[in-house]
């Protein structure tokens, strides 16, 4: 991300970074939250940056002086960067982090750390971390990175400054795909899909995501038939295709919004629709759904999306989501 497009995606902390920096009001702890893809990462390396640029140009980073370099690269001495240790952050991590910061900076008067998904930080790590942040040194800048702001400690939320990170409208990212060439068919998914321009991209030039919409279009048509077609469809193409969580979220997803385009159709709102070649398929089938049917089916498709953060088998959880988007339907 440039400073340009933070100026564009996300103005208000693009100008909170510019005022702090301006009236020499650099807080000691920042937490950055919102939806993945909204660009919190980056916009903490272009803080770092622009707080350490040799050479900056009115309000953003030049980007090619040393440091802007060693920053963007992840080895510049004083700026530290704090992931997740498999599935948490570990109390080890934040003393290491804590024995760094006693030490006197090694090229500037400042020190930066970045935590990423802060959320996922033991309850020893995050005490650790309170310990830090209650008593923080004039010269050193915390930057928390959360998707979860609800499992953050509120002792540490209270003395961060919160940021909230906007959601990019998905008109802006499909407009950005069609002007690459993206097909329309994929580029209006996978601007829904995800809240990322780069990801959108690099997700509608893959295979994988053209044959997830056959395989969901199919499973659509097959549960407008018969039960046991359904079945068929995830046994023999479904479970094959999407074969972990982030994959079976993502066909999820594009099943979501299947059934949100034949909500559109029923409503008369066609224009609106991201699957244009099922649109004959909407059409016949909106005499056979009421709107209050509809609902449950896409309430269904999002409680399993939750329960896929739990043990349940796969297998199980499609072959129970098939069950429930037959039920109350107008088909035999």
């Amino acid at each position: 991300m440039s400073w340009k497009m933070l100026e564009t995606n996300q103005p208000h902390v693009a100008k909170m970074i510019v005022n702090s920096i301006r009236k020499g009001r650099v807080a000691h702890a920042y937490l950055f939250e919102g939806q993945k893809g909204t660009g919190k990462k980056e916009a903490a390396l272009l803080f770092a940056k622009r707080l350490f640029c040799l050479t900056n140009v009115h309000d953003d980073p030049c980007e090619t002086c040393v440091n802007c370099r060693r920053i963007q690269s992840g080895n510049h001495p004083d700026v530290h960067l704090v992931v997740p240790d498999g599935n948490s952050i570990k109390k080890q991590q934040i003393e290491q982090l804590q024995e760094e910061f006693t030490k006197t900076a090694v090229e500037s008067s400042r020190k930066l750390y970045i935590i990423e998904h802060a959320d996922q930080m033991t309850v020893q790590a995050a005490n650790s971390l309170l310990k830090f942040l209650e008593e923080p040194s004039a010269k050193t800048v915390a930057i928390l990175l959360t998707e979860q702001l609800h499992r953050i400690l509120p002792t540490i939320v209270s003395r961060c400054q919160v940021i909230s990170f906007r959601k990019l409208p998905t008109e802006q990212i499909y407009a950005h795909l069609q002007k690459q060439g993206v097909p329309r068919e994929l580029a209006i998914l996978a601007a829904r899909v995800t809240n990322n321009v780069q990801e959108a991209f690099q997700l509608s030039q893959d295979d994988w995501f053209a044959q997830a919409r056959k395989i969901v279009i199919q499973l659509y048509e097959a549960l407008n038939k018969q039960y046991v077609q359904a079945l068929l469809v995830i046994q023999q193409h479904w479970l094959s295709h999407f074969t972990n969580k982030e994959q079976m979220s993502i066909g999820l997803d594009l099943l979501l919004y299947l059934y949100k385009d034949l909500l559109y159709v029923l409503l008369g709102e066609e224009q609106q629709i991201a699957y244009d070649d099922c649109i004959n398929e909407f059409r016949r089938s909106r005499f056979l759904y009421s709107e209050k049917q509809i609902a449950q089916h896409m309430k269904a498709i999002l409680q399993a999306k939750a329960r896929l953060h739990t043990n349940m088998n796969p297998q199980l959880l499609m072959e129970q989501l098939v069950l429930q988007l037959r039920e109350g339907s107008a088909f035999v």
